[in-house]
């Protein structure tokens, strides 16, 4: 008896590379079908059609570069073995800064990766395939922008630091080829606390998941709450149930990255005039009610006559970026 083959699915590849944990998701590379980052995940094939496959892991802390290359290599070809056809092309999300020779400048969520020439190591993940690379919070910015259908906004994506991105007449800014939108890194507040960059005053060291939580510890304390003793770490599962019950030191601090948002916001709404700001990113998304709290601060700072940009949740959650590298697959490919 003949057995039919399973059917071969050309693939694409989307990588978010973030400071400590990386998604990865396939989906196929036929157009005439799109699926977004929301679609159901599945194992293969079912019923004769191929069905997104994502994995996620994290970093080792404080690994080497060639420790985490390793890492990424062993989850990619563990995803590629539940897909049944080759993958033609590859885009990955990175917050690191890349020269135009592809090699990593800067990233302070990972330094051993500085000086790491990224352009050669991303081609060898996936042999024989077109691999393209850009700024997460770009490609985030082109994909809520794409899922919102809303030609004109920025994005700001609070994790483990703080990404953005613009899109003016459906284009990233700036253009190709000048650098992307460095929107955590805007200061906005000359002498504030000390950003991973080394400067101070940044969105990113006031709104990031790490400096909410250092911040959130500290109120506590001060606060003299339960599990304040010894001045313990706040975790995210401690500070999301503390802030949905409304606990003072939760809210605090939650509201004080809220205002860091809305600051920028305002800010970008002045020079830019989009028709919407949207925040995501993992650390927001996990915290209901986030983006409305920065909508309403922004509008208490906006100017008489000069409302800024609204704001609104990320319509792809903490897939922003994801969902931007599966589309710069896609192009590539």
């Amino acid at each position: 008896m003949n057995t039919l083959a399973p059917p071969v699915t050309p693939g694409i590849l989307g990588i978010d590379v973030g400071g400590t944990k990386v998604a990865l998701r396939i989906e196929p590379a036929d157009t005439s079908a799109p699926i977004h980052a929301d679609a159901p995940i599945g194992e293969g094939t079912s019923a004769g059609v191929e069905t997104p496959v994502e994995a996620t892991f994290r970093w080792v802390p404080s690994a080497s570069a060639d420790r985490d290359l390793d890492d990424l290599a062993a989850h990619v070809a563990g995803l590629r073995a539940k897909w049944t056809g080759p993958v033609t092309a590859v885009g990955v999300a990175m917050p690191a800064s890349v020269d135009p020779a592809g090699r990593v400048t800067t990233w302070p969520g990972r330094p051993s990766w500085t000086g790491l020439a990224l352009a050669d190591a991303l081609r060898d993940l996936v042999p024989g395939a077109v691999v393209a690379c850009a700024d997460d919070g770009d490609l985030a910015a082109l994909a809520e922008a794409d899922a919102a259908a809303c030609p004109d906004l920025v994005y700001l994506g609070l994790g483990t630091g703080v990404g953005g991105g613009i899109v003016l007449d459906g284009r990233p800014c700036p253009r190709p080829g000048r650098g992307s939108a460095e929107i955590g890194h805007l200061v906005i507040s000359a002498g504030g606390p000390l950003c991973t960059c080394g400067r101070q005053g940044c969105v990113q060291a006031t709104a990031s998941g790490p400096a909410t939580l250092r911040r959130a510890a500290r109120h506590r304390v001060d606060e003299g709450s339960e599990g304040s003793e010894g001045g313990e770490e706040v975790t995210f599962a401690e500070l999301r149930a503390a802030w949905l019950a409304g606990t003072g030191w939760a809210v605090r601090a939650v509201r004080e990255s809220a205002q860091a948002v809305a600051v920028a916001v305002v800010g970008l709404t002045e020079l830019l005039h989009p028709a919407l700001a949207v925040v995501g990113g993992g650390f927001a998304d996990g915290l209901p009610g986030f983006a409305q709290a920065v909508d309403e601060r922004a509008r208490e700072l906006g100017r008489p006559g000069h409302p800024p940009a609204p704001v609104r949740a990320a319509v792809l959650g903490g897939l922003s970026s994801l969902s931007g590298a599966v589309l710069l697959a896609r192009q590539a490919s």
